[in-house]
């Protein structure tokens, strides 16, 4: 085979792995879907008053014992005994006693059923993804992120792979599925129309093994960043019901309905915490191994370009939020204020800079 006919079979390859790359992640599109609707369907046929009947009992009973005490529904052919976490008591001043919610399923079992269908349906989602994200980066034939159209799907990858992560762990995080695949859902949908970029290699900058390391480390920082922000908001509308409820307000039913099956403000506010700290140390990494990497290629470990400059202040507002955190003064509605404020400096660090600022980190393909 001569030199000319290689060449053509493995650009023939490429654009042919290319292919398999989009056909498979506009597949896990219509797979995140069905697992949208199945989330839908968790929450929806959770029972209301079954919610309603078991938090007034879980506060009666189990704050008294310590723990939550078993809830038994009825299905066909017997009963099923659903256990409740315990409770979660809050440690700041004036701390209320609030136990964690029954999940989206409202103690429901068919609700439980669709859960567990809608978290098969990620699962399965997920994995077609992940062969997209890897066919790319066969057909490339190098890391797939090198613009922000494979940034977006291998974002979106990791992300649910945290979530899963968490699963298998038996962490009570099934609440998040369905704040999760929606925006995977709009992430995908962004990055398959705005931000597709074609196969192609990379600039010369980017011809580094620190491209593995830098990226990828930026990739996963982002994703668990971004599970601790939804727990943030979450735990932001929580505090306020709860805050309602102890000042004898009435909550809406809507509110009373999705609010009541989350976990209590403090088990939201304690994971969004922990989930940050335990990334944060893998960010501070993200930005060093970013320098060294600045080092190499343009011969300064520090440039102040937007792209060094936004993931600095994203670091800072972090340490910020951590510092803030762990001050007893600061606990609760200041500090979540705070990650707020840091991971939209992390999204404006993605989007905003690679969009709109130019610089040497100008990959964006767009």
């Amino acid at each position: 085979m001569t030199l000319a006919a290689a060449t053509e079979l493995a650009v023939a390859t490429n654009e042919h792995l290319a292919s398999i790359s989009n056909t498979l992640i506009y597949s896990s599109m219509a797979v995140y879907t069905l697992a949208f609707f199945a989330y839908i369907a968790e929450w929806l046929f959770g029972s209301r008053s079954k919610v309603a009947r078991t938090a007034a009992a879980l506060t009666a009973d189990g704050a008294r014992e310590g723990g939550a005490p078993a809830v038994t529904v009825q299905r066909a052919g017997g009963t099923a005994v659903l256990e409740r976490p315990r409770v979660v008591v809050r440690s700041a001043a004036g701390a209320r006693d609030v136990p964690d919610g029954p999940g989206a399923h409202g103690g429901d079992v068919q609700g439980d059923l669709y859960g567990r269908v809608a978290v098969s349906l990620t699962v399965l989602a997920f994995l077609v993804e992940l062969g997209g994200v890897a066919a790319r980066a066969a057909s490339v034939e190098r890391a797939p992120w090198g613009n922000m159209y494979e940034f977006n799907i291998t974002f979106s990858t990791v992300a649910v792979g945290v979530y899963l992560g968490l699963l298998a762990l038996r962490k009570n995080v099934r609440w998040l599925g369905l704040f999760l695949v929606t925006t995977v859902l709009l992430d995908l949908g962004l990055a398959v129309t705005v931000l597709y970029t074609a196969s192609d290699q990379l600039v010369p900058a980017l011809h580094s093994y620190w491209l593995y390391i830098h990226v990828s480390t930026a990739i996963f920082c982002g994703a668990v960043f971004y599970v601790g922000a939804v727990a943030t908001i979450l735990y932001l509308f929580k505090d306020a019901y709860e805050n309602k409820l102890q000042t004898g307000g009435r909550p809406g039913a809507f509110a009373t309905s999705v609010l009541e099956r989350l976990p209590a403000s403090a088990s939201l506010d304690k994971f969004a915490y922990r989930v940050n700290a335990a990334v944060f140390p893998l960010w501070t990494f993200t930005i060093v191994a970013g320098a060294i990497w600045a080092g190499d290629a343009w011969g300064r470990y520090w440039n102040w370009d937007p792209k060094e400059t936004w993931s600095f202040i994203t670091w800072v507002a972090y340490a910020c939020y951590l510092h803030a955190r762990a001050t007893a003064g600061w606990k609760g509605r200041k500090a979540a204020y705070l990650a707020m404020i840091a991971f939209g400096c992390w999204l404006f660090n993605y989007y905003g800079v690679n969009i709109f600022v130019s610089g040497k980190h100008s990959y964006a393909g767009v």
